[in-house]
């Protein structure tokens, strides 16, 4: 925070954050951090966003309200169907892996195709 000027014409300050009444001075620079600090404060809340993003149910800095659950359900959603997926492809190997084993199945398989 910056300082306040209480009277310019006897050089008198106050610091609002340690509560001091003091004199103003020529040979001191006064700097005010007001702005660096806003930027400071944007920077953490984006390092606050990047932690947010390693759990599921967060909510994240840039996103619409109530939208914490959004990257659970979908991660919940795509992987019930590429499970799925997988889930029918091992189940076609192991199905032809089973007819192409026994004589018999494969003849059988012929005669289904309407082969002789």
């Amino acid at each position: 925070m910056g300082f306040v000027r209480i009277s310019p014409e006897l050089g008198l300050l106050f610091d609002p954050l340690k509560g001091v009444v003091a004199e103003q001075r020529e040979d001191v620079v006064l700097y005010t951090f007001d702005p660096v600090m806003d930027r400071i404060e944007r920077l953490d809340a984006i390092a606050d966003d990047l932690m947010n993003q390693l759990v599921p149910d967060n909510e994240l800095l840039e996103s619409y309200k109530n939208r914490g659950k959004t990257s659970l359900i979908g991660g919940l959603y795509t992987n019930v169907w590429v499970g799925f997926i997988i889930g029918l492809v091992i189940s076609f190997v192991v199905l032809i892996g089973m007819v192409f084993s026994d004589p018999a199945k494969l003849e059988m398989l012929r005669k289904a195709m309407g082969g002789a």
